[in-house]
């Protein structure tokens, strides 16, 4: 058998049988390269999966924590608490109608109709509800429904509820500042948001704040009762200390708790000490006295006769309690007369008058660090009449705290300083302080002070060992456009140890009603003023104010354990 000779292939085979192998090989590394992306793809979703797809994920919080919030002595009066808040990218939900069931049931004050229309909705993104509790975030984790997640985030708690509530403010539910300090943080860029890269980096340190708790109860308590006991429909009350201008208490009733879930608060609950006007009477009779004073044109010795009434055009200015006799300046304080303030302002004359008052900054706003500020209503025509009824507090409304800063300036030796929230010491106020009169006249103006507390209208504000001095003050209440006659706000500025005053006190209640033991009476010494001497009895022994016995202290003392020992028999 012979071998058969090699085939050969034709010319033009050969090429046709290598192009077919060389797809071949295309194909497979095609394939190759198809499958390994498939398998990295699958590899990185394993590691790296989606934070949208599956059971509900955490996600990183982009805004810092707020500052916290603490009193002068360190104690806490707002933090931050970490939450977490539910929501739903729409997109994602499957079964809309099990999604609304299995969450009403797992949160029962979720509205089912309101669920049912974010969940409908074309957007990505819907809040069902925010900073919910630990326990309500497992559940509604563990129900893992797609599309539905929550986001940590931090809620504002205040632990000392509605004692400081005007004072601190409060936040809305994405923790920005609404009012009092809460909004001044904000607005000072003490709130920063981080990056998610680098969420924890910042770190802030706490507001301290002049405000002292225990003042602030013992003020809250005090005013609490009177308006009960004299049936008021609102009070209010300020701490101040007279040589920084710190404020130590800051109370306005009715108030709220900053905790309240719904913060629906009315105009009832604003802060009247700084974001209303009033007409404090009296108590701007010691502005008048010590414009004259300082300007030279009256003295102790100087006399007023206030035995007819003032008249000016149509006008006919009256005493409360009118005397028969001329009064010395001391007199005119203490019998708190009408027209021999008048007429203290009009010998100063209308203008110096009113650039004295400008010189206080009584005809300004007076702006804290409290968002809440009203201005001064002023008359509109600055007439001789004008002057003689600003002169006693009739037709001139101020914050009560811008009253009680100017009264401080005035009793410390004539340094007005801005008050203020945040703690500060007697240095830096002076740095800042406007002299504003001498301090001979600041003396005089204590002496006048002790005076009423003795002998005048403030005679229930001498706590004894403390020496206090004070000027009472009541208004007749401007209703719908008109004075009420029967309407009256009672108030008291006072300070104590008169003779090197550190403190002052005011106290405001509105419309109080006379009662039996005030013999018909609701004018402010009957009940503003104990009302502030409750408080001075019990914040002086907090403010390291000790008392000093005078003979006739030890024997006031005496009568009144003489008194509580009847009683006990």
């Amino acid at each position: 058998m012979t071998n058969a000779p090699l085939e050969m292939l034709p010319e033009d085979e050969a090429p046709r049988q290598l192009g077919g192998q060389n797809r071949i090989r295309l194909i497979g590394i095609f394939f190759t390269f198809a499958f390994l992306a498939i398998a990295a793809q699958l590899t990185h979703l394993t590691i790296f999966p989606k934070q949208d797809d599956g059971p509900p994920r955490p996600v990183v919080e982009a805004r810092l924590p707020r500052p916290d919030i603490i009193d002068r002595n360190g104690v806490l009066l707002a933090t931050d608490v970490a939450v977490a808040s539910i929501f739903a990218d729409p997109s994602k939900i499957i079964d809309i109608d099990e999604a609304v069931e299995l969450l009403t049931a797992t949160m029962p004050d979720l509205d089912a109709k309101d669920l049912r229309r974010k969940l409908t909705t074309a957007k990505r993104f819907a809040w069902i509800k925010r900073q919910v509790p630990p326990e309500e975030r497992d559940a509604v984790y563990n129900l893992g429904i797609p599309g539905v997640s929550y986001i940590n985030e931090r809620r504002r708690v205040y632990p000392q509820g509605r004692l400081s509530g005007h004072v601190v403010g409060y936040v809305d539910l994405d923790t920005k500042g609404i009012a009092g300090i809460e909004k001044y943080l904000d607005d000072q860029g003490a709130i920063y948001t981080a990056s998610l890269a680098e969420p924890t980096e910042h770190r802030t340190e706490p507001a301290q704040l002049s405000i002292d708790i225990r003042v602030q109860a013992a003020l809250i308590d005090e005013i609490t009762r009177s308006i009960e006991k004299f049936k008021a429909i609102a009070g209010g009350g300020i701490v101040m200390n007279i040589n920084t201008g710190e404020v130590l208490g800051l109370v306005s009733l009715p108030d709220f708790n900053p905790n309240q879930e719904k913060k629906n608060f009315g105009k009832d609950q604003q802060n009247r000490m700084t974001s209303g006007v009033y007409e404090l009477g009296s108590v701007i009779k010691a502005v008048t006295f010590a414009m004259a004073l300082d300007y030279g044109t009256v003295t102790l010795d100087s006399r007023f006769d206030t035995r007819f009434p003032l008249v000016i055009g149509n006008a006919r200015i009256h005493d409360f309690h009118p005397q028969n006799h001329p009064l010395t300046l001391s007199e005119v304080f203490t019998e708190s007369s009408n027209i021999g303030t008048a007429k203290m302002a009009l010998e100063v004359g209308i203008e110096r008058h009113q650039a004295f008052l400008r010189r206080v900054g009584l005809f300004e706003k007076l702006q804290t660090e409290l968002p809440e500020a009203a201005r001064p209503l002023l008359p509109r025509h600055w007439s001789k009449l004008a002057t003689a009824t600003a002169a006693f507090g009739h037709g001139f409304a101020v914050q009560p705290l811008q009253g009680a800063a100017v009264v401080a300036g005035l009793l410390n030796g004539g340094h007005l300083m801005t008050p203020t929230f945040l703690r500060r010491s007697e240095e830096e106020a002076l740095a800042t302080a406007q002299t504003v009169i001498k301090q001979s006249t600041s003396e005089t103006l204590r002496y006048l002070f002790r005076l009423n507390a003795t002998e005048g209208s403030a005679s229930k504000a001498d706590v004894i060992g403390y020496r206090v001095g004070g000027k009472t003050g009541t208004a007749e209440k401007v209703v719908n456009g008109r004075y009420a006659k029967d309407q009256r706000l009672a108030s008291f500025i006072g300070a104590f140890p008169m003779d090197n005053p550190k403190y002052l006190v005011l106290v405001m209640l509105d419309d109080p009603k006379a009662l039996p033991e005030t013999y018909g009476f609701a004018t402010a010494g009957w009940n503003a003023v104990p009302t502030a001497a409750k408080v001075i009895e019990r914040i002086a022994p907090m403010l390291g104010v000790e008392p000093e016995f005078s003979p006739e202290d030890l024997q006031k003392l005496a009568k009144l354990e003489e008194k509580e020992k009847k009683k006990k028999d």
